[in-house]
């Protein structure tokens, strides 16, 4: 089998970090560092078990889009930080978090991780247009956020979501069939559909109020029958399409947010993605000076020994255990 691109929803993964690992994990000088340390474990064990040929973790350069908030302005507003002294659209970040995060970046670059991010959209953008444009090596997504299940594919590289909103230990692997089943979408261009069947059911996580009314079931007839929302607005249109009354009423009081919802809800697969460095492994631009530096300073420890050991492709034992 041929071995893949490994795309790592980066936020996604040290959010759940660093709630998963016990901020008591701290630096010599007593910064917490359980994000960095957990990260790097999560990384380890994920090329471990994937082996992928090539590996990128995609950022968030900008967590809610202005062409987002302008579809919808509700869009993720309830994160906006509020704290005193924060920009007035910065996201709410715990406190011990934030200053870890130049940490990740740091290791990440040393440790010769390419990494990729496009300004003025967020990771999902970036994984969605480099699955876009990728032709040659399948793709596997990793993220706790549902919403990139809009990528799998099979063709003209299979792509597919390792989805571990339960831990990767609890992961699942989710292609257009498992997305199809889970979700009652036929089995054709089965990641558009479930773009679209987002849209209707909604995501208060995000802002996203969607159809009153209409849950996950009836969302994925409604797009089983009409194909997208935007054939759904056409049947809107049109009084011979099989709509039944009560539902037509529900889709019409929503017809304003049905227009917006899906440039809110697509990911992106045209933004101007910049990726730092080669993504091939094992990483030509690791810097193991620079790696044992920051394993000094914030007390890193095994962490980083397992993860260069898994990106030389050093399998051992402890390669990646936690």
């Amino acid at each position: 089998m041929d071995r893949p691109l490994l795309l790592l929803d980066a936020a996604s993964l040290y959010f759940r970090a660093y709630f998963g690992v016990p901020d008591t994990v701290t630096a010599p000088d007593g910064t917490p560092v359980n994000a960095v340390r957990g990260f790097a474990d999560m990384i380890a064990r994920l090329v471990v078990a994937h082996r992928p040929a090539r590996l990128v973790a995609c950022l968030d350069l900008d967590w809610r889009p202005a062409f987002r908030v302008a579809a919808m302005p509700s869009y993720k507003a309830h994160r906006v930080a509020e704290t005193h002294g924060q920009a007035p659209d910065e996201e709410a970040v715990p406190d011990t978090l934030a200053p870890q995060l130049p940490v990740i970046l740091e290791v990440l670059a040393a440790a010769g991780v390419a990494t990729a991010g496009a300004e003025g959209y967020e990771a999902d953008d970036v994984i969605g247009t480099l699955v876009a444009t990728e032709k040659r090596d399948p793709v596997t997504v990793v993220s706790g956020d549902r919403d990139l299940f809009q990528v799998v594919r099979e063709e003209p590289t299979p792509v597919r979501v390792v989805y571990v909103a339960r831990g990767l230990a609890k992961a699942e692997v989710i292609g257009p069939a498992e997305l199809a089943a889970r979700c009652g979408l036929p089995p054709t261009d089965t990641g558009a559909g479930y773009a679209d069947l987002a849209a209707l059911r909604g995501d208060p996580s995000d802002g996203l109020p969607g159809v009153p009314g209409v849950g996950e079931k009836t969302a994925a007839t409604l797009i089983g029958r009409f194909g997208s929302v935007e054939g759904l607005l056409a049947a809107l249109d049109d009084p011979a399409a099989a709509l039944a009354p009560a539902v037509r009423a529900k889709l019409t009081a929503a017809r304003d947010y049905l227009t917006a919802a899906p440039a809110v809800v697509r990911v992106a697969t045209d933004a101007e993605v910049h990726v730092d460095r080669g993504d091939a492994l094992p990483p030509a631009s690791c810097d193991l000076e620079a790696l044992a530096a920051l394993q000094r300073r914030w007390g890193l420890g095994a962490s980083v020994d397992r993860l260069t050991a898994a990106l030389r492709g050093d399998q051992g034992p402890g390669a990646a255990t936690s």
